[in-house]
């Protein structure tokens, strides 16, 4: 719907807030706008101190000010445009209303702000729905290019590359979600997050193989979930992309979902649904680079106005992509607007920022003389770290019931601590170490194992240090690498069981989980972003096992407050038996207490040979009985049944400085967990 302006003013002269920045304005553009185009009051004006505030660095809500607004001016309807581009000489709006004609529709800058706007009347075809670009002259070069919109909220379907005039009116039906969500994904909170490629989940193989639409995928997407247990969702990025087999990964529309799906509408729909159905939604979200793409973001006004214009600083070797200049207060302020923009006008739960170790050390992905020191002579990248410290509190201050998640793949310190405390103030941090360590030793053969046994008790020493997330993502089944199932060692039962130990020692570590998809239900094949999950293989007794233990997994997870209430806490966990490697057994014991805030505790018990082991003696910090919620060596997951008949007693006496302890039948290659039975 569009906004309705009224009680216009006189635009205002150059505004000394803004001089010197973009310098090199001509003369005719730095004059006052004249009676043609007045400044609007109401929600869209924009006024001297967001001019100030953008040209600082501090405007958060951009959004609300930059690109194209469908409003009312005068009683006329039409679209206002506004964009940055501080160097240029001349910018036009360009587009279907005009025949692309660079010259019917001048912009006029704003001051020295770098900021050009201008209202084209509705009679004049600019209404929703519309195709323009910004045709841009540079002030130095001659430089002229046709730029997308950096704040549209919509873009022509790729490979197409214009903007369209669109807005964001959506009637949201989630307020339940949206009240209890805090709740719903603390650090006390079971999360369990199904990463989802949106193009390639499911596929309509009568339709010529095509994607699902928002709205299609919102409905499947939720029932699945649901039956599942997953929590949340983790879309791989939604913005709009060129490059589909980028998996959204090379942004150029950092406020525009993509349009391969459907409008933004039915993108929020979509949102809207997963919230009703009880499921969260996590966007990942690009900060660290962008295309270089002519239309896109890249040498936009005729300089490198978003990126480094220093190669060693602004271009990504590994990616080919470039990288955004922290520094600079305007590039600062558009990123965080994007947060804020998906948060708020998306309803987005999450953000999990792509790739941090490359935006916090200079030298990541270079040899040696290919990237410049900081200031101080080190390979940090201060402007970045300020950045996202900027990021995170800003986030926090307006949405203190979301979550920020950092894929940070070093040792780097304090990642999902707050600012205050010298943190970059993430909630959560993905554990890349906890992957590697154990998908690693479940690859060996079980005779070697014994010799590598500090891969899976290693985590031990730092799963502390930070606010954990266990990956098992999509990086892991792509390049080669083999999908999740074909990493396994042994024979084909062996490779089964092996998935569901891995599967079954990310549930029960300390952490939130991810899983990308088909990961739940052990396919044989990498990812591919041209097809779909290969949901055919659930004919087969051991694929459909594979999938009915991750439900039964999430279904644990969940009822069971020792396996998710101490995720983030350092008493959340404690080593039964951390040291028998020879027998290739771990046995730890997690806490956590429940919402009548008693302590509750649970028993993990992995033998990760093929032998079975009885009876094998585990301390306990409580006697009596304990049941058998799960046993990864079930039938019904295509296991082979050794287990200890539902439960059993403890045996009345210490254990290796425990009170108690149960000797128990572990099955092979398998993972059992126990909890005390409820008391009369």
């Amino acid at each position: 719907m569009p906004v309705v302006v009224d009680a216009p003013l006189p635009v205002a002269g150059a505004a000394a807030v803004g001089a010197g920045l973009g310098g090199g304005l001509g003369k005719a553009e730095r004059e006052p706008l004249d009676g043609q185009l007045d400044q609007l009051s109401g929600p869209l004006v924009l006024t001297e101190d967001d001019l100030y505030l953008f040209n600082e660095g501090s405007h958060y809500r951009l959004f609300d000010k930059l690109g194209a607004h469908l409003l009312t001016r005068d009683g006329v309807a039409g679209v206002m445009f506004r964009v940055w581009a501080p160097n240029a000489q001349r910018v036009s709006v360009v587009g279907q209303f005009n025949g692309w004609d660079t010259k019917k529709h001048p912009l006029r800058v704003r001051g020295g702000s770098g900021i050009w706007e201008g209202f084209i009347p509705g009679d004049q075809g600019a209404v929703k729905g519309a195709l323009y670009k910004y045709q841009v002259e540079s002030l130095h070069n001659g430089y002229q290019v046709a730029k997308t919109d950096p704040f549209g909220f919509l873009q022509e379907c790729p490979p197409a590359t214009a903007s369209r005039v669109w807005d964001l009116e959506y009637a949201w039906n989630d307020a339940e979600w949206m009240r209890t969500r805090r709740a719903r994904q603390s650090l006390e909170a079971p999360m369990s997050i199904y990463e989802c490629h949106l193009g390639s989940w499911m596929r309509v193989a009568q339709e010529g193989n095509r994607s699902l639409t928002y709205r299609e995928a919102g409905e499947r997407l939720a029932e699945y979930c649901v039956k599942m247990g997953f929590t949340h969702v983790e879309f791989l990025p939604l913005t709009e992309h060129p490059l589909y087999r980028s998996w959204g990964y090379q942004t150029v529309g950092y406020f525009a979902p993509t349009s391969r799906f459907g409008h933004p509408q039915d993108a929020m729909a979509m949102i809207d649904t997963l919230h009703r159905a009880g499921v969260g939604v996590i966007l990942d979200w690009v900060p660290s680079h962008f295309p270089t793409d002519e239309h896109g973001l890249g040498y936009f006004d005729g300089t490198h106005l978003y990126e480094h214009a220093d190669p060693r600083q602004g271009f990504h070797p590994d990616w080919k992509s470039a990288i955004f200049n922290y520094g600079r207060h305007e590039v600062r302020a558009f990123l965080i607007s994007s947060a804020m923009f998906w948060l708020e006008k998306y309803h987005i739960d999450g953000l999990r920022v792509d790739a941090v170790a490359s935006m916090l050390y200079l030298d990541y992905g270079r040899q040696e003389g290919e990237w410049m020191p900081n200031r101080y002579g080190g390979k940090e990248n201060v402007d970045a770290i300020d950045f996202m410290r900027r990021l995170n509190t800003e986030v926090y201050t307006r949405f203190p019931d979301v979550q920020t998640i950092a894929e940070e793949s070093t040792a780097w310190a304090l990642v999902s601590k707050p600012p205050y405390v010298g943190g970059l103030g993430f909630g959560l941090k993905w554990d890349m170490g906890w992957m590697h360590d154990t998908l690693k030793h479940l690859s060996r053969d079980p005779v070697h194992r014994r010799f590598h046994h500090n891969e899976l008790t290693f985590r031990g020493m730092y799963m502390h240090s930070e606010n954990y997330v266990l990956p098992l993502s999509h990086d892991e089944v792509v390049h080669m690498k083999g999908s999740l199932l074909n990493k396994m060692a042994g024979d084909r039962w062996q490779k089964f069981a092996n998935l569901r130990l891995v599967l079954c020692d990310q549930w029960c570590q300390p952490g939130k989980k991810l899983l990308f998809m088909g990961g739940e239900i052990g396919q044989w094949s990498e990812f591919s972003e041209e097809g779909s999950v290969d949901w055919h293989v659930l004919s087969d007794p051991l694929h459909a096992g594979v999938q009915r233990l991750v439900a039964d997994l999430n279904r644990v997870y969940r009822a069971e407050p020792a396996l998710h209430a101490g995720d983030c806490r350092d008493d959340g966990f404690v080593w039964s038996e951390p040291n028998d490697a020879e027998g290739g057994v771990l046995a730890w014991v997690r806490r956590g207490r429940g919402p009548d805030g008693a302590e509750r505790v649970a028993l993990v018990v992995m033998n990760t040979t093929p032998l079975v082991r009885e009876p094998y003696r585990v301390g306990v910090p409580i006697g009596g009985r304990w049941d058998e919620v799960l046993n990864s060596d079930a039938p019904l997951y295509g296991g082979s049944g050794v287990g200890n008949m539902g439960g059993l007693g403890a045996m009345g006496q210490g254990w290796r400085g425990w009170p108690d302890c149960l000797e128990l039948r572990l099955p092979p290659l398998g993972c059992v967990i126990l909890r005390p039975a409820e008391r009369a």
